[in-house]
């Protein structure tokens, strides 16, 4: 009789656990089921309105600086998948609980499934220049996510009927295992199609199509001797492909060129607004400059070198002419994201322009096609916004752009910088002469010096190679004799000045890291 009754305790125990895992199982493949048909339903209301990148653009938004900072630190420009991927996982960690529980309480399961809607609508709701429509894909997905998980859990309960009977009990499971792969099925073929549709929409056929004029002023060409042809040094020039890419936007904007406006208005006597063939028809430049997140660490590969085409950005404030104490530029994109720059900056002189061309083709859409600004000088945060909408004169004393409530600079001259590329940290070269390679930067005054140290020891001049202008980073190299040990390698450069670079280290904020980059290696 013991022996039955502890058999009998057994499997009730078992049938909880079996209970608990099904329900978790339901639970997340129904939420999985919302997303994928909320993202079928957001190819008609726009990609920033599915949830998890409405969601996770809410957080973006939202999250203090130091976890801005750490994401960069750990993921680099990985740090939006890492994003939405965190977000997947809490998600179905929550939607597994939601079906436990739900197994038992069905009322449960609807409140979860209605709260995780409602903060999906929510978030939606948030975004940039969006209507009532933006709440459609969570509503919908959350509708069809109910229905899933009360067909799941019915599916379930179907199992228990009979429990003593072995067979129908085992017939049961099986229909409820052929019921979470026909959900799941149907959720990822909705979120793979919504998402190829997505694609299948874009702009690429549109930017594909664009031809970019010649530009009146091409500018200095790149010479032969701006390239040291050292192995493991960066290129001059940054491929397209491997420009970063820093910026709050999870989903890429897909704007087509052919309803592309840019309006300049605020502080201005003459507000216009520029079409996309307009813009095209003004007079372009094209220039080599570097470009650098302020995020960038000491001996960070934030940073790139690039041929870029444009309309200077100074002829265009002129004629919209600034009014008294119209002292920044608040650049705003069609996602709402914006970046003040100092006024005084786009008129001094300097290459700063909208850009539509990069390395000799049409700016990339990860890159802010089609049309973007770049500003020699300042770091990204105050002057490189992508997908550019507007240009609006204001003052620095009433508006405060995207990263200044966040603890950044209001103006963020570049500093001087500079990288050792090769040997890399940690690495064992072989005894004998090594070639110590790097760049170094200091936009808008020019590398003039570049040493290398060893341990700690007398700084010992590089060789540095040519360069188009003071906006460009600047190669170098120098060949150190080493023998048999451990050693430390510093760099440090200077601007054409003469100042150099700051010694002491300090992080990125407020605006920009300084420092002397410091590498590790062993001689064999």
């Amino acid at each position: 009789m013991w022996a039955l009754a502890g058999g009998a305790g057994r499997d009730r125990l078992v049938g909880v656990a079996r209970t608990k895992r099904d329900g978790a199982l339901a639970g997340v493949v129904a939420a999985g089921v919302a997303i994928g048909v909320a993202e079928l339903v957001a190819v008609l209301t726009g990609p920033r309105t599915a949830p998890l990148v409405a969601v996770g653009g809410w957080v973006v938004d939202h999250v203090p600086e130091a976890g801005k900072e750490l994401a960069i630190r750990w993921f680099g420009t990985y740090d939006k998948v890492a994003l939405l991927v965190g977000t997947s996982v809490l998600l179905a960690a929550f939607a597994a609980v939601i079906g436990v529980l739900a197994a038992r309480w069905r009322w449960v399961g609807y409140a979860g499934l209605g709260l995780f809607t409602a903060i999906g609508v929510g978030a939606a709701l948030t975004r940039h220049d969006v209507g009532p429509t933006a709440a459609l894909p969570s509503l919908v997905g959350g509708v069809v996510g109910m229905f899933a998980l009360t067909w799941l859990l019915a599916e379930r309960s179907r199992v228990s009927v009979d429990s003593g009977a072995a067979e129908e009990e085992a017939h049961g499971r099986r229909r409820f295992l052929r019921g979470v792969g026909l959900a799941s099925v149907v959720g990822l073929a909705a979120g793979v199609g919504g998402r190829w549709l997505s694609v299948l929409l874009s702009v690429s056929d549109a930017r594909e199509k664009v031809v970019l004029p010649a530009a009146g002023d091409p500018g200095a060409t790149a010479p032969v001797e701006a390239n040291l042809n050292v192995p493991g040094l960066s290129p001059y020039v940054t491929s397209n492909r491997s420009f970063y890419r820093i910026d709050t936007a999870l989903v890429v904007p897909r704007v087509d060129p052919a309803n592309w406006k840019l309006r300049i208005h605020g502080r201005v006597d003459n507000p216009m607004t520029l079409t996309w063939e307009q813009l095209l028809a003004r007079p372009m430049i094209e220039r080599y400059v570097t470009l650098s997140c302020v995020s960038n660490p000491v001996g960070g590969d934030l940073i790139g070198n690039a041929r870029w085409q444009g309309v200077l950005l100074k002829d265009l404030l002129l004629e919209a002419a600034p009014q008294a104490g119209a002292d920044q530029v608040v650049s705003r994109s069609v996602d709402g994201f914006t970046a003040g720059s100092p006024t005084a900056a786009l008129l001094d002189g300097r290459d700063a322009m909208i850009a539509v061309g990069m390395n000799g083709s049409p700016l990339p859409i990860d890159h802010g096609f089609p049309a973007r600004l770049v500003v020699p000088g300042l770091y990204g945060y105050v002057s490189a916004t992508k997908w550019l909408a507007e240009l609006e004169l204001t003052s620095f004393a009433d508006f405060d752009a995207y990263w200044i409530p966040r603890g950044w600079a209001r103006e963020a001259p570049i500093k001087t910088q500079s990288r050792i590329d090769t040997p890399s940290h940690g690495r064992e070269v072989a005894a004998g002469t090594v070639v110590v390679a790097g760049v170094a930067w200091a936009q808008r005054r020019g590398i003039s010096t570049v040493e290398v140290r060893v341990d700690g020891g007398a700084w010992q001049k590089a060789t540095l190679a040519a360069t188009v202008s003071i906006d460009t980073w600047r190669q170098w190299r120098w060949e150190w004799q080493a023998t048999p040990g451990t050693y430390k390698l510093q760099v440090r450069a200077s601007d054409n000045a003469g100042t150099p670079q700051v010694e002491q280290t300090t992080p990125p904020i407020p605006d920009g890291a300084t420092g002397y980059h410091t590498v590790k290696v062993t001689v064999a």
